[in-house]
């Protein structure tokens, strides 16, 4: 499957080996961390980023990395983490998943109330974990 340009659509699915997603943020303010995703682990599955435009700010367990254009990071499974834009400016970024994570992802964006009960739901029924804000 080619999907040209890939910017709001993604490559691979549920039943492929692995999605990978063209994601934007506009970017904001200053001021405290506008998270794209709550803190939370995947017990099975890796999940990576590849950073196109802007910047993108990654908390893995206890340490915090920033990866510029051009830069990857990769968060291991079992490994708490998040992320944002720490900048005023557009963020472009390849997320790069397994298609349980894509799945956890559609079944968030699906929920017409995400109240904390009900994320937790759907975050264990993609064998991951939502956690306390870090």
């Amino acid at each position: 499957m080619l999907v040209s340009p890939l910017a709001g659509s993604v490559i691979g699915g549920l039943e492929s080996s692995f999605v990978i997603a063209e994601w934007q943020d506009a970017g904001g303010p200053a001021g405290p961390p506008r998270y794209i995703a709550p803190l939370h682990l995947h017990h099975h599955d890796d999940e990576a980023w590849y950073v196109l435009e802007g910047m993108l700010r990654v908390k893995m367990g206890n340490d915090e990395v920033e990866a510029h254009a051009g830069s990857a990071v990769l968060v291991p499974r079992g490994t708490p983490h998040t992320y944002w834009n720490p900048g005023a400016g557009r963020l472009r970024y390849l997320l790069i998943m397994t298609p349980n994570i894509y799945g956890l992802i559609q079944d968030i964006h699906k929920m017409t109330d995400r109240n904390a009960a009900a994320l937790r739901a759907v975050f264990s029924k993609h064998d991951s974990e939502l956690l306390d804000s870090p």
